[in-house]
């Protein structure tokens, strides 16, 4: 986890538990980060982001009363005059794939679940420096491009192959739609 200098780098870490702000903190800047500021809400992390422009979104899905999805969703459409292109990561115990992929299309650009460790936030961290996926807008959807990966298809419609989602443990093979 070596040669990045984060030190020019802002992050603000929004969640409502203190123990979760505490370890993030933490490992941030244990990375490098200097400049690290925290929310324990959606509304918080919304006054923060239209008060200070930040690099970095950490954001936890279940909080009340708004959840990160709410938070990303609002983010995205610039509300409160917030910079809509934010690199944002969700964190959340919860991987169910409908999580994943309502986060996905709410506009999440990395997703790091729990447990967390230094290196897989640095992983996370590092996608997002490293390959900035460039914005969509349709008339649905405004955020990172969500393909990952180029992959060959034989039909007409990309969308009708199976996809495989692999996180390092398991091999899923879903229908994308």
């Amino acid at each position: 986890m070596t040669g990045y200098d984060f030190s020019q780098l802002s992050v603000l870490v929004v969640d409502d538990q203190l123990p979760m702000r505490t370890l993030l903190g933490n490992i941030l800047r244990t990375l490098g980060f200097s400049d690290i500021v925290f929310a324990t809400s959606g509304d918080g992390a919304l006054d923060q982001l239209s008060e200070r422009a930040v690099d970095i979104v950490i954001t936890d899905e279940h909080m009340q009363p708004m959840s990160g999805i709410e938070l990303i969703r609002l983010v995205r459409v610039g509300h409160r005059g917030v910079n809509p292109f934010v690199p944002i990561i969700m964190v959340s115990a919860d991987t169910e794939m409908t999580l994943i992929r309502a986060a996905r299309d709410a506009g999440v650009t990395e997703f790091l679940a729990k447990p967390v460790s230094a290196e897989r936030v640095f992983c996370r961290i590092r996608a997002v420096v490293e390959n900035p996926r460039p914005f969509i807008r349709t008339t649905t959807f405004f955020g990172p491009d969500r393909r990952r990966r180029r992959m060959p298809y034989a039909s007409s419609d990309r969308r009708a192959q199976p996809y495989s989602y692999n996180d390092g443990r398991e091999r899923v093979q879903e229908r994308v739609n």
